[in-house]
């Protein structure tokens, strides 16, 4: 056969075959969902085979080459080892993860509102009433959050405990409420907006009481740190929960059934994330935060960088490697 008809009988599939693997380079999971995946060993076999040919017809070097950077390319894809796990989970929470707190940008952003506006008018209200703070705290509660944030008190933040256990209470205390906001989600979005609402005046209230006898100086040193993850992961918690009660009450065109089994993965890959966040929260408020001999540049520059780097991440995270960057 004539090199011009063998490459015209094959030119097509040989095109194919390289935009396939150009874009399973650029972006795997998308490449892996096309037909051509399911595909690829046959034609893979068919190129190596299309090489053979050319090689023993004694075609021209730009056929062989062709043939030989395709097969090349194809054998990398077809015999690399499956990614290890820490890179699966890695590649997850830098871009997946990030990705899918913006594609629920709408849930996420009235999780946002539910929180932290009863949060920041209460922090603003009890600078002017200062009394109010008796109606949403018994005194007992009043005054083990003064005990804690006693400039005089050498354990900023907490009674007691090492580092170590209260890095275990954090985590412990901390997944618990976000796991409650996700949850709540199923009883029609209502239970998450009580959730969110209820601990955005509960630390609205705790700030503000502080602030206002005199305390804020040692309570903001001590969560403006962890606060970038913690509050951050609540609110994606929140947001989970309520797109999980939206579908319930709004399934759109689709079945209730399989509109809630999507929307429950959606839901719980984001809490994966929002517990992966508190755990980092954990550590910080653990080890860093209650650190009272840190000097204030040091911790509130280490603080500025912790939201940059959150809302960076959540802003941004995953963009490049979608676009092929």
């Amino acid at each position: 056969m004539k090199q011009q008809r063998f490459v015209a009988l094959h030119a097509k599939e040989w095109d194919g075959l390289q935009a396939w693997l150009g874009e399973l380079g650029r972006e795997p999971k998308r490449g892996m969902r096309r037909e051509q995946a399911l595909e690829f060993p046959a034609a893979y076999r068919r190129v190596c085979h299309h090489l053979a040919l050319a090689r023993g017809r004694g075609y021209s070097r730009e056929v062989t080459e062709r043939l030989q950077q395709l097969v090349q390319h194809g054998h990398r894809v077809l015999y690399r080892p499956p990614p290890p796990r820490w890179h699966r989970a890695a590649a997850f929470l830098v871009a997946d993860f990030p990705r899918l707190v913006r594609s629920q940008w709408r849930c996420m952003a009235l999780a946002a509102a539910l929180f932290y506006v009863p949060a920041l008018v209460l922090l603003a209200w009890l600078q002017v009433h200062p009394e109010l703070a008796h109606t949403l705290f018994s005194s007992a509660q009043l005054a083990r959050f003064e005990r804690m944030y006693d400039p005089a008190n050498p354990h900023l933040g907490r009674s007691s405990g090492t580092n170590l256990q209260m890095f275990g209470f954090y985590v412990f205390n901390n997944v618990g409420i976000a796991f409650r906001t996700f949850a709540s989600g199923l009883l029609f979005g209502v239970g998450a907006i009580y959730v969110l609402g209820a601990n955005g005046i509960i630390v609205g209230g705790v700030a503000g009481h502080l602030t206002a006898i005199g305390y804020g100086g040692p309570f903001w040193r001590f969560v403006v740190t962890h606060s970038a993850f913690e509050l951050s992961a609540l609110v994606i918690a929140g947001g989970a929960g309520l797109q999980l009660g939206l579908t319930l009450l709004a399934p759109g065109r689709r079945r209730r059934g399989p509109a809630l089994v999507e929307a429950g993965w959606i839901g719980a890959k984001l809490a994966l994330g929002a517990f992966a966040m508190l755990v980092a929260a954990a550590c910080i408020e653990a080890y860093w935060s209650s650190g009272a001999s840190l000097p204030d540049p040091l911790r509130f520059g280490v603080a500025a960088l912790a939201w940059l780097l959150v809302l960076g991440w959540l802003g941004f995270g995953g963009r490049a490697a979608r676009h092929g960057a």
